[in-house]
């Protein structure tokens, strides 16, 4: 009963427009092409500081990172540093994730709770990263709790704006259609809301899966004794600017890989939406 109402919503809503042509396929050279970009500016950065254009004291080149990430992977370092690093954002994420679609979906579908807690987030999101951690420290000390609560932080904001915002971007005229042909609260947020918020949820998550590790980055900084941030710290101190360079490359390599699965979770998920895919 459920699937034919939501059937008639659809059909209702879309009764005066043309049925949309299949989604053009994705070439499966596209992935290949995003690297091109990169690659250039990786060789252009090799070349000026073999020329000497760019000091070596400045900015380590292509070949002594390379060196350095050889040098932590053959002691260890790398993978240790990494575990920990990857442990934090999951538990981070998975906590973010969660208050943010809690919250986003009670204030976006009641006008009394978004009164009562978006106030306080538009505020609390405006406080730097930074000027939270003397709190965190005095609040959770300086074990794991104030890092991962930290990064939490940072995935919450992001996909709560955007799970609101997409709520609360339904067409009004698909939620008239779907109370006329009967469906309860529930199911026209089930079947009609919720994946109509979709595209925007997901781009929000794009963004939090990004500022995930710029939170890491922060958090890392509370008495870390292992993980990237570590390894940066420990760099910086002995002025090994190819293993800071190193890892800054892995903790943007790692928000790419993110970024990737989540575009790649769009793809399945949003198979019916059809959209501009470039020129």
């Amino acid at each position: 009963m459920t699937a034919v109402l939501t059937q008639n919503v659809v059909t209702v809503a879309a009764a005066d427009t043309a049925a949309p042509t299949p989604p053009r396929r994705r070439r499966s050279w596209t992935p290949l092409l995003r690297l091109i970009s990169p690659l250039v500016l990786l060789v252009l950065w090799q070349v000026l500081s073999s020329a000497g254009v760019v000091s070596d004291k400045t900015i380590a080149s292509p070949a002594q990172v390379i060196s350095a990430a050889a040098e932590l992977w053959s002691d260890g370092s790398l993978e240790d540093a990494l575990a920990v690093s990857v442990q934090r954002v999951l538990l981070g994420v998975v906590l973010g994730v969660a208050l943010a679609v809690v919250l986003g979906v009670l204030a976006g579908f009641s006008r009394i709770v978004e009164l009562a807690i978006d106030p306080p987030i538009q505020m609390l999101r405006t406080v730097p990263f930074l000027g939270l951690i003397p709190l965190f420290i005095i609040w959770f000390g300086i074990g794991e709790e104030p890092k991962v609560l930290l990064v939490a932080l940072g995935v919450m904001f992001p996909l709560y704006l955007n799970l609101f915002a997409g709520i609360r971007s339904i067409d009004g005229k698909l939620i008239e259609a779907a109370e006329t042909l009967g469906l309860s609260r529930f199911q026209l947020a089930v079947h009609v809301v919720l994946p109509g918020s979709l595209p925007q949820a997901l781009t929000g998550l794009r963004l939090s899966l990004g500022v995930a590790w710029l939170a890491l980055i922060v958090a890392e900084q509370i008495n870390a004794d292992a993980g990237l941030g570590y390894l940066v710290n420990n760099a910086r101190i002995y002025f090994r600017i190819d293993i800071v360079i190193f890892g800054l490359l892995v903790y943007a390599f790692l928000g790419l890989a993110t970024d990737a699965i989540v575009r790649a979770l769009e793809g399945r998920l949003l198979t019916w939406r059809k959209t501009y895919q470039g020129a």
